[in-house]
């Protein structure tokens, strides 16, 4: 409602400062949970690049421990072809494999 006219001068005065009072703490609140919502959004931004990191990290692992498995294989399979074809490992070899 507006008290404009019906009001003397000195009231009115003091009515429109209080009205500005209450419209700049308004702005200071709007203002304050602004700059929280920014903080918030970066934060949320900062941790979506840290997850995008890690998974690329975990993805790295995962495919070096493929190749780490691979490798172990062949080495595996190399191994226990020189210990079959070794006279060494013969007596042992056939009595435990060769069932």
């Amino acid at each position: 409602e507006h008290l404009s006219g019906t009001l003397p001068p000195k009231v009115e005065r003091a009515h429109s400062t209080m009205m500005n009072a209450d419209m700049d703490a308004v702005e200071a609140e709007n203002q304050v949970e602004l700059e929280e919502k920014t903080r918030l959004i970066n934060q949320v931004l900062e941790l979506q690049h840290t997850l995008e990191d890690l998974s690329a990290r975990v993805d790295a692992v995962k495919e070096e421990n493929l190749k780490l498995k691979s490798e172990n294989q062949v080495l595996g399979q190399y191994i226990e072809n020189l210990m079959s074809a070794s006279s060494v490992f013969q007596t042992t070899d056939t009595k435990s494999k060769r069932k």
